[in-house]
């Protein structure tokens, strides 16, 4: 068990010399403020969350690569990361809009349309098995995240002591989960077309 006394850059050395409990000890310490400062640019819960995955992804790679400038100021950085990340998605939403309805939710979430009939049903349960096989054809460790995450609503930490890895190789298989979703996706809708 790793103190939580030690400095941040007391914590990145370790990280560096082979000791992922450092690096999820570093995340913890900062995961809230780094969240909030997400939060406070983008207004929506869980794209500030995804986003917050995406900065720990990018911190590992930078910190990984050695390109990271250690001058004991890893909070200022890491939260001028994180806000970056924001306002480019940011500025992706803006390009891209999302149509939300009266409640906030969505257009796009919703399952019904606007008139039911049996061509609407077909396409909504062909829509749930479609997305059901692509998950079912994900490598077993990306669909097992994927499933503790989204579907039993486990945190990053309970997903890693679960599997026996670290929260850092949890993260990463979220991440190529989603990203091979989203391939599936547009492969799909491009067929459609």
């Amino acid at each position: 068990m790793i103190k939580t006394d030690l400095s941040d850059s007391c914590l990145i050395s370790l990280y560096k010399k082979g000791n992922e409990e450092a690096l999820s000890s570093l995340f913890e310490r900062h995961k809230s403020r780094i969240f909030t400062t997400v939060f406070f640019i983008v207004k929506d819960r869980y794209v500030a969350e995804d986003i917050l995955q995406e900065v720990f992804i990018k911190t590992i790679n930078v910190i990984k690569s050695k390109k990271y400038n250690e001058q004991g100021k890893f909070l200022p950085w890491i939260l001028r990361v994180a806000h970056n990340m924001a306002i480019d998605n940011f500025r992706k939403e803006k390009r891209h809009p999302k149509i939300t309805l009266a409640d906030g939710s969505d257009i796009f979430n919703c399952l019904k349309f606007s008139e039911s009939t049996d061509d609407n049903e077909t396409l909504s349960k062909s829509s749930k098995r479609y997305l059901k096989k692509m998950i079912l054809k994900l490598p077993e460790k990306q669909r097992e995240v994927l499933v503790m995450r989204l579907y039993m609503n486990m945190s990053f930490q309970e997903i890693a002591k679960e599997t026996g890895v670290s929260i850092n190789t949890a993260l990463g298989r979220m991440r190529y989960a989603l990203l091979a979703l989203r391939k599936k996706i547009k492969i799909k809708q491009i067929a459609y077309e």
